[in-house]
């Protein structure tokens, strides 16, 4: 990852530490984001609805990148999308380093976590 990149990333850690605590993951920034997706608050997520929400935020990240598209939510409000383009085989540490690049431009373009 470069330099300017972990710098971003480590800024926007510590601004969403300062609402949720020190030591988050970002497994956790991802769940916080499909939560924001779903928007229907901060509720304590069973394991099934956690993996439901990592799968809204997943979508909604890489939706920009061209992987998924949007295509409503169903009755009880969940969004959905439908895949687009398969997304590419990449080692653990090229996964993370997407996540985080997709993950700060979210809270950019939405505004959230800013100082």
């Amino acid at each position: 990852m470069d330099e300017a990149l972990q710098a971003e990333w480590k800024d926007l850690v510590k601004r969403i530490e300062l609402t949720f605590g020190e030591g988050i993951e970002i497994e956790t920034i991802i769940v916080l984001i499909g939560m924001q997706e779903l928007g229907k608050g901060y509720f304590k997520p069973t394991k099934d609805e956690k993996l439901d929400l990592l799968h809204i935020a997943t979508c909604t990240l890489m939706e920009p990148l061209g992987y998924y598209k949007y295509i409503g939510k169903d009755a009880d409000g969940w969004p959905h999308w439908e895949t687009v383009s398969n997304l590419p085989t990449l080692k653990p540490g090229q996964q993370k380093e997407i996540l985080k690049r997709a993950i700060i431009t979210y809270f950019k373009e939405n505004e959230l976590a800013t100082s």
